[in-house]
């Protein structure tokens, strides 16, 4: 753990260095002809490199794309390191040296960006550095937690199991996400769409009946004349409104990654939203008992995991509460003790808790805590989907059911006075 907060911090004071990808060709040892790729600042670097390896570079030149851009790659995502995790632990299972393994796994990637990531992490170990270095090289894609996680396994000779319970983390983790990404991406699409519908009928529909209106001489009811002048305001104003509403959007989201106040403020209030802030609640729960439990597990002490835990929460309150928490132990205070003075976890999660403390199967109890909050979770998803059918039904019905009644009842009334 010290060793990979050392490699972190001297990466943070280091400047910034573009590598580029170069492609390589030379001779063995042996005199064969070999040929590969590999990462650096320059040419000369790379030839350096290889010599290291034993290999007498006579060819050396810059690939065209970026590192880490190639045409045709498609975004790293959590998934493609998950899946990469595993196909690492099953070939160190079958006694497969680890650079072959990242080699083997490396060049029959599809993701042509996540081959080049795994093949700059080959390179560096091939040439002598750590894995936990060649790791910390990419944040991006690999974590605080997952570097820390792959120096508990280096350091106790156990990295195939570590890059087990790292793939089964990120698996479960991706899973949850994905579930709270449903419960909010529903809601939020219907409201899209009445919104855009409506848009449409203000600036194209209504203004046709209103033309047609004109020659009936007559007054309009007061719920048409409404609908009316709503539809003449949005045909002045149209890019405004929809201008305010993207930049208001806009703007709450840059905030929130800028200002910890707004971010506090938006999480906070996120929670206290019906049935939508209590499964965010539980994800939060859940994600925070799977983290610790893994960290736990992999043998690296409570405090300095916390970190890390707080950093996988997903919510700016639950992590600044596991920071809390982590100074409380640091001073000698129990895991549960702390947990039950900050009044933000059930009572459920700090007994069990205690439980895991006092038979020193902490790991486990939090386990089943994060088991049974993802169940939680999974089925409030399910019964906010049930709920929001009809809900959503009856709401565009009166929407879009008033628009027409409104633009028909002059009609009607003209029908009824002939």
């Amino acid at each position: 753990m010290a060793q990979a907060a050392v490699i972190k911090a001297q990466a943070a004071k280091a400047p910034a260095v573009k590598e580029s990808m170069f492609a390589w060709e030379g001779t063995d040892k042996r005199g064969k002809k070999v040929k590969g790729e590999m990462s650096g600042t320059n040419d000369a670097l790379v030839k350096a490199l290889l010599r290291r390896q034993g290999v007498n570079p006579t060819r050396v030149r810059k690939k065209s794309k970026s590192l880490f851009g190639s045409k045709g790659g498609k975004k790293i995502q959590t998934k493609d390191i998950a899946v990469f995790s595993r196909q690492m632990a099953t070939m160190m299972s079958a006694g497969v040296p680890l650079v072959q393994s990242f080699e083997i796994v490396g060049r029959g990637h599809e993701n042509r960006n996540m081959q080049d990531l795994i093949l700059d992490v080959k390179a560096h170990v091939e040439a002598g550095g750590a894995l936990t270095e060649a790791l910390a090289k990419h944040p991006k894609h690999f974590t605080e937690l997952y570097v820390n996680l792959v120096h508990a396994g280096e350091s106790s000779g156990n990295l195939e199991a570590l890059l087990h319970k790292i793939a089964a983390y990120l698996e479960k983790v991706e899973a949850l996400k994905s579930k709270v990404k449903k419960a909010l991406f529903y809601p939020t699409a219907v409201m899209v769409v009445a919104f855009v519908i409506t848009a449409i009928l203000m600036i194209f529909v209504i203004p046709q009946f209103e033309e047609l209106f004109k020659g009936f001489g007559a007054d309009l009811p007061a719920l048409t004349m409404l609908v009316i002048a709503i539809s003449n305001y949005f045909q002045q104003f149209w890019y405004i409104i929809f201008g305010a509403i993207g930049g208001a959007i806009f703007g709450l989201l840059t905030l929130k990654r800028r200002s910890k106040k707004v971010a506090h403020f938006v999480d906070r209030m996120s929670l206290k939203i019906p049935v939508i802030g209590e499964i965010l609640e539980k994800s939060a729960i859940a994600r925070f008992a799977r983290t610790l439990a893994t960290m736990f597990a992999a043998g690296i002490p409570l405090v300095e995991g916390m970190t890390s835990v707080a950093g996988a929460c997903g919510n700016i309150i639950y992590h600044d509460a596991t920071l809390r928490m982590r100074d409380e132990i640091a001073t000698g205070t129990q895991l549960q003790v702390a947990m039950r003075d900050l009044n933000l976890f059930p009572n459920m999660v700090v007994q069990m808790v205690a439980i895991g403390e006092e038979s020193g199967a902490l790991d486990a109890m939090l386990g089943k805590v994060a088991d049974w909050y993802e169940q939680e979770v999974d089925d409030a998803v399910d019964a906010l989907t049930s709920l929001l059918e009809p809900m959503i039904m009856a709401v565009l019905g009166v929407l879009i059911g008033g628009l027409v009644i409104a633009m028909y009842l002059p009609i009607f009334k003209r029908g009824q006075v002939v």
